[in-house]
């Protein structure tokens, strides 16, 4: 089992910027692509982010690419979402995802999930 609490949350205005984190527990940590999530009331969870399990490689969704930076720390097991230029229509609940080996824009191919942190972006 691996257990996933995200932090960093919370309401700012159009263009500022927010740094989500998300630590990790339980199993070995480098063992797992990570990734992040968003899902807004109403609509389907979607793909923001994913980072491998060493750090060397990174991925992201279309509508974020230049804007979002994801990291990760594998001696504080540890990922990070940074997220700059924020618009209204990042508004959503973020979670992040553990999946055992390669990354996956999938949410259903993950296999541990945090509860989420709200990011709301006011206009």
């Amino acid at each position: 089992q691996v257990q996933l609490v995200e932090s960093g949350g919370g309401l700012v205005q159009a263009g500022g910027s927010l740094r989500l984190s998300c630590a990790a527990s339980g199993r070995t940590f480098s063992n797992y692509a990570m990734g992040w999530f968003c899902q807004a009331p109403g609509k389907e969870r979607e793909f923001v982010a994913a980072i491998s399990r060493s750090g060397d490689s990174t991925f992201y969704a279309d509508s974020v690419k230049d804007r979002f930076t994801i990291s990760r720390d594998n001696a504080k097991n540890t990922v990070y979402l940074q997220m700059n230029s924020l618009k209204p229509e990042d508004t959503a609940n973020y979670y992040c995802a553990a999946r055992g080996g390669s990354w996956s824009r999938t949410y259903t191919n993950y296999d541990y999930w945090g509860q989420g942190t709200q990011v709301t972006v006011s206009s």
